[in-house]
């Protein structure tokens, strides 16, 4: 019985490390490599597992994957993922103003979040493309194409700008002659990059009810909490995005919350009972709900339809190498 209570105080000590704010106030800056699988490389340096949250790609520096996909955070809420065979350059890494240049290859841009401050652009093949609303956008280098899931972006054509909306796609192999046009929205939702980073999104969701569930306390904010950005997570192994209030939806439907709203999140709880932080109960690992599969505003204990309902055996670290 003595051994029990041991192990008990022992196992709630390491987790109250672990929720200190000495971690809790670690956070991301642009460039931030957040994920990695396969093979990846900045410059001559080949990415290790050691480098996911730790490595930041400068100004300068071109991230290329061989056979392999990798993540990278630009300013809080935004994603630019990579995809096989790809490879792109930090041209800036400013928090308003931040530019990259896929320079070969694919990549998939989520933003969840962005103010009319910020100066977001992707270049490709020469042409600017600024992202002014949260969405999704795919770009192709290789044919020369800028496709708009949702969102609007602004591709610089000549000496004025090319309005793209969602649903359609430019091509600026001719940038005298960008025409939008609609896409079938339905075909590209089978490629790989796009279901790897729908896969993402929904991990970077469920670590982000995990961690914003840390920073409150008595109804308002907690220890640790420094603003809305970016936040480490060690049981996922990864960066997630916090907002400071409210709930921001993904463009893949997945809920990020701030600390205030989190206990509103219609989250399924599966898995092997874990320590919560206040170190008094036990409850379960959150899985978060896709709103594409909500009906009825907020509903709690409903699990999602499709393929995102993730079972409890693996822990989070395992899920992604599982499940990618």
């Amino acid at each position: 019985m003595k051994l029990f209570r041991l192990n008990m105080l022992t196992s709630v000590f390491l987790t109250g490390v672990l929720w200190s704010p000495a971690w809790a106030a670690r956070t991301a800056l642009p460039g931030t490599v957040n994920y990695y699988e396969g093979q990846a490389t900045i410059g001559h340096q080949v990415l290790a597992p050691q480098s996911i949250g730790s490595t930041i790609l400068q100004p300068g520096q071109s991230l290329t994957t061989n056979n392999g996909k990798a993540e990278v955070l630009l300013t809080p809420g935004v994603f630019f993922r990579l995809g096989d065979s790809s490879s792109a350059r930090m041209v800036s890494s400013g928090l308003a103003d931040t530019t990259v240049a896929l320079d070969r290859g694919q990549a998939l841009v989520e933003v969840t979040e962005i103010h009319h401050e910020n100066n977001l652009r992707i270049t490709e093949n020469g042409v600017s493309a600024q992202l002014v609303k949260t969405g999704l956008y795919a770009f192709d280098a290789t044919h020369g194409q800028v496709r708009v899931f949702s969102g609007k972006a602004l591709v610089l054509e000549g000496d004025r700008y090319v309005k793209v909306g969602g649903g359609h796609q430019v091509t600026v192999t001719s940038p005298d002659n960008i025409h939008p046009q609609k896409f079938d929205k339905k075909e590209f939702e089978q490629s790989d990059l796009y279901r790897w980073s729908r896969l993402r999104s929904s991990y970077l969701a469920e670590a982000n009810i995990d961690s914003a569930r840390g920073y409150i306390a008595n109804g308002w904010y907690g220890p640790g909490w420094i603003g809305p950005g970016w936040y480490w997570n060690p049981w996922f192994g990864t960066y997630t995005f916090i907002p400071a209030d409210g709930i921001f939806w993904s463009p893949f439907g997945w809920g990020f919350y701030s600390p205030l709203f989190v206990f509103r999140a219609p989250v399924v709880f599966v898995g092997h009972p874990v320590i919560r932080q206040d170190f008094r109960t036990f409850v379960h690992q959150p899985v978060s709900v896709n709103r594409n599969n909500m009906s009825g505003g907020f509903q709690r204990g409903i699990a999602p339809r499709g393929p995102f309902v993730h079972g409890s055996a693996p822990p989070p670290m395992q899920r992604h190498r599982a499940g990618e």
